[in-house]
């Protein structure tokens, strides 16, 4: 399939991705409204207090070109690119999969058994059709809205790929579902979105990953959303893993909306990528919604990372946890700032935030900056954020044993990582998340 790529982030690329998609009147009219948005927001500098650490001064964002081509199902597995099949041949049992490619062609499979029970998964685009008062209802309206940010702006106005999944109430999905984005074409803007509604009593694990051929170095640009939509007495698993080339830029914005009684298992996976800015917003606004939010990065060379957290109490008797563990090697560099912000009618809230990093070189370098916002007086709010090398002591115990600085290294960080890995769902994920930090050692 040939890429039809527009020229640069433009209104006239906007207009190109809507024809292309066949956008409907009201679709084409929110794209062009966060168009106009973007155009009056200017991108972020070291000035703004939020991206202080963070330069993207350098990046030349007109060098990258959206993709403008009708959406074209893959019929069959064995059409996906070889590379592609050969990461998911190693995830097995899973209840659905959504793959979308940069060039615009989308793959998907669900089980019949779900979906004679009324379960929805296609890609966003399909879905536009499939559930147009869902996707209307929800799409950058409720939580991630194109005013948040230049990027959510962008990505409003421009986004073409990601996957819909919809649960009705009391369904139950054992197995996990998967979501992969291939990003394999030199400087594309690819623009993922991924809409995630359960509702009310349902349950299910959604996996999303962001992909690029391993070893190949290119310049790219993923501007992507995720917004996540669990109802009353829901439980939501999300798990975002990105493993995109040392060449390409990622900006991501999460949010999730849960409401009463809602258990919400949130864990992001860094691991790519050579400038990435991870937004995850999680909002508590019904009364016994419990969030877990864990994140696991690692970087080497000269990749620069920052993720940025808040975890927002709206209704009392809510809790929140959360624990982002940072590996660093070389001259990487992360940037983590967390907020806790607690509403005035928020009582009863329970909030915990850690940060932990793990330097391997002297030359690396983290920075976390927890903060608190506390309007209510009867609530339990705790952070912490810890920055430190490896233990030469326990580098000494395993070297005693026999074992080289390397592979010494290796364990240690392993272990550091432990409890943050042992809760992803998928066993060939846990795997390959550990080959690739190996590697990674290694190098």
């Amino acid at each position: 399939m040939t890429l039809q790529q527009t020229t640069g982030l433009s209104r006239a690329a906007v207009e190109a991705v809507a024809r292309a998609s066949a956008d409907p009147d009201w679709l084409r009219a929110r794209r062009l409204e966060a168009w106009a948005a973007c155009e009056q927001t200017p991108f972020p500098t070291v000035q703004d207090e939020d991206w202080r650490r963070t330069d993207i001064s350098g990046i030349d964002f007109d060098a990258f070109a959206p993709v403008a081509a009708p959406p074209q199902a893959v019929a069959r597995f064995a059409d996906l690119p070889a590379a592609l099949r050969g990461v998911l041949a190693e995830e097995s049992g899973r209840a659905g999969l959504v793959v979308q490619l940069d060039d615009g062609r989308y793959y998907v499979e669900l089980d019949p058994a779900l979906a004679a029970k009324g379960v929805v998964l296609t890609t966003l685009a399909q879905g536009v059709r499939a559930l147009p008062q869902v996707v209307r209802g929800h799409l950058m309206t409720r939580a991630v809205r194109p005013s948040a940010s230049k990027f959510a702006a962008l990505h409003g106005a421009l986004w073409s790929g990601g996957a819909l999944l919809y649960v009705p109430p009391g369904v139950t999905i054992e197995q996990p579902i998967l979501s992969v984005t291939w990003l394999a074409t030199p400087q594309v803007a690819l623009f993922p979105h991924a809409l995630v509604v359960l509702d009310s009593a349902a349950s299910a694990t959604f996996i999303d990953q962001q992909v690029s051929p391993p070893g190949e170095r290119f310049a790219a640009l993923s501007v992507g959303v995720v917004e996540l939509f669990p109802g009353p007495g829901s439980n939501l698993r999300y798990v975002t893993l990105s493993e995109l080339g040392r060449g390409v830029y990622a900006f991501n914005h999460q949010q999730t909306i849960a409401e009463r009684d809602v258990q919400l298992n949130l864990l992001a996976v860094g691991l790519g990528g050579r400038l990435t800015r991870q937004h995850v917003e999680t909002s508590l606004v019904g009364p016994g919604a419990n969030a877990e939010m864990l994140g696991l990065v690692f970087a080497a060379a000269d990749q620069h990372v920052d993720y940025d957290t808040v975890q927002e109490h709206v209704a009392g008797h809510t809790t929140s946890d959360l624990l982002y563990k940072t590996a660093l090697r070389h001259n990487a560099r992360s940037v983590y700032s967390g907020l806790i912000r607690i509403h005035k009618d928020a009582q009863r809230s329970d909030a915990y935030q850690a940060n932990r990093n793990l330097l391997l070189s002297d030359e690396a370098r983290a920075d976390s900056i927890p903060k608190l916002e506390i309007e209510a007086n009867d609530v339990r709010c705790t952070h912490g954020a810890t920055i430190g090398p490896v233990d030469e002591e326990q580098l000494f115990y395993l070297m005693a044993r026999g074992l080289d600085r390397v592979h010494a290294e290796e364990l240690i960080v392993e272990g550091f990582f432990h409890e943050v890995t042992d809760r992803i769902p998928l066993e060939g994920i846990r795997e390959r998340i550990a080959a690739t930090i190996a590697q990674r050692l290694r190098e």
